[in-house]
């Protein structure tokens, strides 16, 4: 069958839960037995949400090929278990930048450069998934490293044919394409206008579900559809008829008001389906095939509709959630007291937590306020600590006494990407007596430099995508606890966001002081896991494991740590 598309837009506010109705989508119609993928829209400027704050939107999530996207592919990926690529993640500022850039090679022939039809047309073309010449992350790296070129060229999204990626040949049952931000900002407008061209043009090809939202008023005990009607009365007035409405909820919605929606919005009854508060979002797929969404979908589009899966492995998935109801507490040492800060963290924990039988309790605990007189009292009762991944000076002397901490109490200790560098650093200060040890990222004139930038990222001037992104090999050491979590596996494949290193000139004394180097990058020799074996369970890794946990599939690492917490 030709090709479908599922365009997923959301109103009245945001947050709703665009990103997990998708990756429900996408699951139920991979259920059926359909191949999927799903990508994100996002109308901001910014080339990427690398450089933002996550007090601004949350964790960056980096897919294996090396692009910085929004959380939600994380939510796809778990979902799914599809492995999302740069072409998933797509924003304003990489469709301009795209545009920009034809135009200046003179592409356009010297036409007049509008927003219809040359930004929609760019837009369409991604949401076909249609071929587009760009540089992956991992080429912006390596070309702006190349004899310090990064200044002579426009590096973010350039179009070069000879380093061109080439990954639209996949060919798709489904392509679910969800647009961010909500209905009436300025800055979706031009990708409603691409979305009510393609519904023109593909027919019954596309489908259109809008998200939105019902609120309940206390003092009038009345849920209220108006702002629903006033969604869909806005995305009406460009051109788009939504086919499918979930309404987010928090009350039930009896067929009363379904039938009143369906009435004043136009939509049949049977796609008017609601998305109530679950116990878990892994419960929203199964609440959604029970009110037959996929069905919807498929009869929308004239599929035949056959018969509902059974979706067991996902059934007993969540059987084992339900029945989980011993609790193991585990802190997170972060600066980021923000739930999606450590989205993927926080949900690989869950799920090793539910593999294991028990419910994974994370509390957070500010590593800006932990002092040397309240550590003790700050990781009180934990049965695990996570030292968390980010950036810059803030924090960090927090994470180090954290380290200290669990690692001379035994404590069972996870330490991910910058966390796997306080570790290294804390060894160093308190157990090989540089007392001055630090990352060259935080002191530049430390006499023992443990943690230094990578020769190839010293070049490099532009902040945006040229970090060390994506996935890179990884060589275990055979009997280490990390080659044991990965089931005696030797090769691994783990993914990457960080620009400083382990300091290979140190590897001896940490190794010689009982700090192994257990996995290596057989490329770089970069060490990317370091282990205490003499301790219970202390492990550092230079890479995010938290990217590859699945609901089907938890991340091994993630299951050993739990293992024993427990």
């Amino acid at each position: 069958m030709n090709t479908k598309y599922i365009f997923v837009t959301g109103g009245v506010v945001s947050s709703l839960g665009k990103g997990i109705i998708s990756a429900s989508i996408g699951k139920l119609l991979q259920a059926r037995g359909y191949k999927v993928t799903i990508q994100k829209f996002d109308p901001y400027i910014n080339i990427d949400p690398g450089t933002l704050n996550p007090y601004e939107h949350g964790e960056c999530y980096v897919t294996a090929d090396g692009m910085e996207t929004d959380l939600d592919l994380g939510h796809y990926e778990r979902f799914t278990g599809i492995r999302t690529t740069r072409q998933n993640s797509i924003t304003t500022g990489r469709i301009y930048n795209t545009v920009i850039d034809r135009e200046r090679r003179g592409d356009y022939l010297g036409k007049t450069i509008q927003v219809v039809p040359h930004i929609t047309d760019e837009i369409k073309r991604r949401m076909l998934r249609e071929e587009v010449d760009e540089l992956t992350s991992k080429q912006v790296l390596e070309v702006s490293s190349d004899q310090g070129r990064a200044d002579e060229l426009n590096l973010q999204g350039k179009q070069l044919v000879n380093l061109s990626t080439k990954n639209s040949s996949t060919k798709y049952d489904f392509v679910i394409t969800e647009v961010g931000g909500t209905i009436g900002d300025i800055e979706s407008a031009p990708f409603m206008e691409a979305i009510r061209q393609l519904r023109w043009q593909l027919g019954r090809d596309a489908v259109c579900v809008h998200l939105t939202y019902v609120p309940y008023l206390k003092a009038a005990d009345e849920l209220k559809t108006k702002p629903t009607q006033h969604s869909v009365k806005e995305l009406q007035s460009m051109g788009i008829q939504p086919d499918i409405l979930v309404l987010r909820t928090e009350r039930h919605l009896d067929d009363a008001i379904r039938h009143k929606v369906a009435s004043f919005c136009n939509v049949d009854l049977e796609c008017v389906v609601q998305s109530e508060d679950m116990p878990s979002i892994y419960e929203v797929p199964v609440n959604m095939q029970r009110q037959g969404l996929d069905a919807a979908i498929l009869r929308k589009i004239g599929v035949p509709v056959g018969e509902t899966p059974a979706m067991k492995l996902w059934h007993d998935f969540l059987d084992k959630q339900r029945k989980a109801s011993k609790e193991v507490h585990i802190g997170l040492v972060g600066k980021y007291d923000l739930q999606d800060a450590y989205k993927s963290i926080r949900e690989s924990l869950n799920l090793a937590g539910i593999y294991n039988d028990v419910k994974a309790k994370i509390h957070f605990v500010n590593s800006e306020e932990i002092t040397p007189a309240n550590v003790s009292e700050r990781l009180a009762g934990m049965a695990g600590i996570i030292i968390c991944p980010g950036f810059g000076q803030r924090g960090i002397e927090g994470k180090i006494l954290a380290a200290e901490y669990t690692r001379t109490h035994d404590i069972p200790t996870f330490g991910i990407c910058l966390g796997m560098q306080m570790m290294v650093i804390e060894f160093a200060r308190n157990v090989l007596g540089y007392k001055d040890a630090n990352s060259t990222e935080m002191n530049p004139d430390t006499s023992a430099g443990v943690i230094d930038l990578m020769e190839e990222q010293k070049s490099i001037k532009q902040m945006g995508g040229t970090m060390r992104l994506g996935a890179y090999e990884c060589v275990l050491v055979e009997g280490s606890r990390a080659y044991e979590a990965y089931g005696n596996e030797i090769h691994i494949q783990e993914r990457h966001r960080h620009r400083y290193e382990f300091n290979n000139n140190y590897q001896k004394e940490y190794e010689d002081a009982g700090m192994k180097c257990v996995g290596i990058n057989p490329d770089t020799n970069l060490v990317e896991i370091v282990e205490v074996p003499s301790l219970r369970w202390y492990i550092g890794t230079q890479f995010h494991p938290e990217y590859s946990s699945t609901v089907l599939h938890p991340h091994p690492l993630f299951m050993s740590f739990i293992k024993a917490c427990i």
